[in-house]
This record gives structure tokens, sequence and C-alpha cells, in this order.
């Protein structure tokens, strides 16, 4: 590796949870620099619910503020952005945005895209096949828009996982899922740091 990525890494909407720690702990372990943003100010949840009212309660504005807050710092090291579902959705948002990131790695969710978006970073997803929250229609649509605004996407998906299938502590978990994806996300982090 010529030089480690920055890479900040969003959690989802279950909050700051030792799954999001031990993904960050993987990535420096392969040598690369790891910023993990709290979003919820120390707030954690224990189901989806909870997790969308506390992100509700904050509401995506204030998220998105938080976001470029903690990331606006990091934006002359070149960022990888990356993110958990709704970590996921905030991490393309921001990397859609920022003419300098480096790749964007989106872990069980996506964001819509504005029509006139343009970028040439690398893509990668990796979702459940099905997720509830990702439908097919919906994804088919994303790759589209994604390829439309020049970006150069991979998407990885997983039949039969759950949606937040690299979390060890929830019922999602599939741990075979979960190793296929961080063995494929971090080859494509080396080539992102070549």
């Amino acid at each position: 590796m010529s030089s480690p990525l920055h890479i900040i890494l969003f959690h989802s909407a279950y909050g700051l949870r030792p799954a999001v720690h031990a993904a960050a702990d993987r990535l420096r372990a392969a040598g690369h620099e790891v910023h993990v943003p709290d979003l919820y100010g120390g707030r954690t949840t224990d189901s989806v619910e909870e997790g969308m009212a506390v992100k509700d309660e904050i509401g995506r504005d204030e998220l998105l503020m938080r976001a470029v807050t903690v990331s606006g710092p990091l934006s002359d090291k070149r960022l990888v952005y990356a993110g958990f579902s709704l970590g996921g959705s905030i991490a393309q948002n921001l990397a859609l945005a920022d003419d300098k990131a480096r790749g964007l790695l989106l872990l069980h969710g996506t964001s819509d895209i504005a029509d006139d978006a343009a970028t040439d970073i690398p893509v990668q997803l990796h979702v459940a096949e099905p997720d509830p929250f990702e439908p097919e229609d919906w994804l088919n649509a994303w790759y589209l828009r994604m390829r439309k605004a020049g970006a150069d996407v991979e998407v990885h998906r997983y039949r039969g996982a759950g949606h937040l299938y690299t979390d060890p502590e929830l019922p999602d978990y599939d741990e075979a899922a979960a190793e296929r994806t961080w063995a494929v996300a971090l080859d494509f982090l080396t080539e992102l740091a070549d």
C-alpha cells in the first residue's frame, strides 16, 4: 500500500455500536486511518424502530450537518466515505458533494441521487438480497443513476442475509456474508490506496 487511506465510517440508525468500532479496527489493521463520528451524541438503540425514532428526533438535516462538521477538517485527506445503512446514506451524500473524495463504501444502505449529480469516484455497495430497506426496484434505479452521474459502481448482494448482516449483536447477523463482505471491501480499499 502506497499510503494509508483516510476513511470516515458512519454508524447506522442504531448509533455508534460495538460493531462499528470492530469494523473500524478491522480497517485500521489493514493499515488505514479510520474516523468513527458519533452522530447521535452517545445514544445507541436496541431496535431499528428506536433508532429511526432517534434519527427522526434529531432530523436528517441536523445529522448531515453533524457529518459535515466532523468530515470537513479531514477533507484535505481525499477521504473514503463509508457507512452502515443510514450511515451509508449520509456517506453517499457527503461523497457526492466532495470533488476530492477518493471513494465510497456503502454497507447496507444508499441514498437518493440528485439529477445533476456528477462524480467519477469508485463506489462499492454491499447489500442483503432481498432487503426490505433497499428493495430491488430502488437498487436498480440507484445503480443506473449512479452510473449516469459517472461513478464506477460495484454492487455485491448476499442472498438470505438480513439487512444489517455485518453486526454480530443483531438478529440479522450472517457470519459467512459478513466475512465475504469484509474480504471484498478490503480489496476495494487496497485498490483505492494504490
